[in-house]
């Protein structure tokens, strides 16, 4: 079956896709629009882009077979004084995803998740984790993928899995 997607690693140059990535995942409440400067600009999201392509990156962009990039994931190694939501230990990486809407339900999330999943066991990670809102729909998948709370907060939660 042709899914219409294909996925590639991440590079350098992809910054800026990343970038519209991680504001539609800030912004994946319908109604819920924060600009995109406010967004990459704040401090709580700034952290999983600032100096992409650093040595710990890496990902994975789905595009059209045509080129175009329609979503990507991708995983940082954050430090402790200078955690992400989804933080559970400076030996952990953290992942970040986020799909154009016009892709969500088309399967490219589930396979940049388990694509990402792969990376990250060849780079030698044992774990991978991130944060949800409680009320995301991506929650069901992360599950679905073997994600499991491993801490709660008060309106979003941590989860985390093995990678192998």
């Amino acid at each position: 079956m042709d899914s219409g997607f294909a996925l590639r690693r991440a590079a350098q140059t992809d910054a800026v896709f990343l970038g519209d990535m991680l504001v539609e995942a800030a912004n994946w409440r319908a109604g819920g629009l924060r600009p995109r400067h406010e967004v990459l600009m704040s401090s709580e999201h700034r952290r999983y882009l600032a100096g992409w392509q650093r040595a710990a990156d890496d990902g994975l962009v789905a595009t059209e077979l045509g080129g175009v990039p329609v979503g990507a994931a991708w995983y940082r190694m954050l430090p402790q004084n200078a955690p992400g939501f989804g933080f559970v230990g400076v030996a952990v990486p953290e992942l970040i995803i986020g799909v154009h809407p016009l892709w969500r339900a088309r399967g490219v999330g589930r396979s940049l998740l388990r694509g990402l999943i792969q990376l990250a066991a060849s780079q030698g990670h044992a774990r991978i984790s991130l944060s949800v809102e409680r009320d995301n729909f991506a929650r069901n998948l992360y599950r679905a993928e073997g994600f499991a709370v491993v801490a709660e907060g008060a309106t979003r939660d941590t989860m985390a899995r093995r990678t192998a």
